[in-house]
């Protein structure tokens, strides 16, 4: 059986005020058809690039018509992390003729919502609608607009640094001026790793050429790196993954998937229950004739504890007593 660590949804202060009011909580997966399964339904998917948690929600979003039994078109485009081909994209999909549309991401979201204020859309993978100027709030979206959040816990995260380095003084963070989303989880890992006695660097970069450079800088100076779910590093991740591993520093990733490929730990969740939730409620939408713009903005509120084995090897380090009944080791 899968070990979960339940973790509220909103952790800390400054993370309640990110996203208060947000009433959705994920879905259980239904084995039963759904009315309607007889219609042909179109929807376009527009995602801002290529990673493994961005495919995992599409994937998720697409299962949850499969199991309902309805017939659905896909018109899936990748905009490879090219913020002018996703307003393109938008652009193409404000002239056809879809049921629906699903935005991957927050560029992608929200160049959906510049060219499209007719067609009800969804977004996923999106940590705060709110700041992204989606939505108007998460309880009462307003518009053709709703979908699900993927707001980390960012606290949680944060604190691994010291229970798996007790010593350590100071954490960098690296993340893409460029992205909304990346701005609201670095404020609050700030306001976190200040009360935690840690001091904090922060690097920025505008495109994923810049990633290497930047982690390499950011090393040989912190005790530990943290990257939070954005699009640009992530696309680039390897170059982080190298850096961290030569100075023998914990990287505490925003995701699971990050873990998987070589960074230390996280508290995270699962992309494809999140995309298949998204897909839930689209089809509450199609089939239900649900208004997006009185539909709350979801989100999970289990998180789990992912940890790389073959990089707690690497770096010297051991996995502490208080996370050994909960923690899913990866990397074996």
């Amino acid at each position: 059986m899968k070990r979960t660590a339940q973790i509220s949804a909103v952790t800390g202060a400054a993370l309640a005020l990110v996203l208060a009011g947000c009433s959705g909580s994920a879905s259980t997966r239904s084995e039963s058809g759904t009315a309607g399964a007889s219609e042909e339904y179109s929807i376009g998917i527009s995602q801002i690039t290529t990673h493994t948690s961005l495919d995992a929600a599409r994937e998720g979003f697409k299962q949850a018509f499969t199991d309902a039994g309805l017939n659905v078109k896909f018109d899936e485009q990748n905009a490879q992390g090219d913020q002018a081909t996703a307003t393109s994209i938008a652009a193409k999909f404000a002239e056809a003729d879809h049921d629906l549309i699903l935005a991957i991401a927050t560029p992608s979201a929200q160049a959906i919502a510049q060219s499209i204020v007719d067609t009800p859309v969804l977004f996923t993978s999106v940590t705060d609608p709110v700041s992204a100027q989606l939505v108007d709030s998460l309880d009462a979206p307003g518009s053709n607009l709703t979908g699900t959040t993927d707001m980390n816990p960012v606290e949680e995260q944060i604190k691994l640094v010291k229970q798996f380095t007790p010593g350590a003084k100071s954490i960098g963070i690296i993340y893409s001026s460029g992205e909304v989303n990346s701005e609201v989880q670095v404020k609050l890992a700030k306001t976190i790793a200040e009360s935690e006695g840690l001091s904090v660097k922060e690097t920025t970069i505008t495109n994923s050429a810049e990633v290497q450079q930047a982690a390499q800088d950011l090393a040989g100076t912190v005790d530990a790196i943290y990257v939070p779910t954005d699009n640009t590093v992530v696309s680039a991740f390897a170059s982080v993954l190298q850096a961290a591993e030569d100075a023998k520093i914990p990287l505490i990733a925003g995701e699971a998937d990050s873990v998987a490929k070589g960074a230390l730990a996280t508290y995270g969740i699962d992309y494809n229950a999140l995309g298949y939730q998204t897909g839930q409620m689209a089809i509450k939408i199609l089939t239900e004739g649900a208004d997006p713009a009185t539909m709350p903005v979801e989100s999970q509120t289990e998180y789990e504890l992912t940890v790389n084995k073959t990089t707690l090897e690497a770096i010297g380090l051991t996995l502490p007593d208080a996370l050994k009944d909960t923690a899913v080791l990866v990397g074996e």
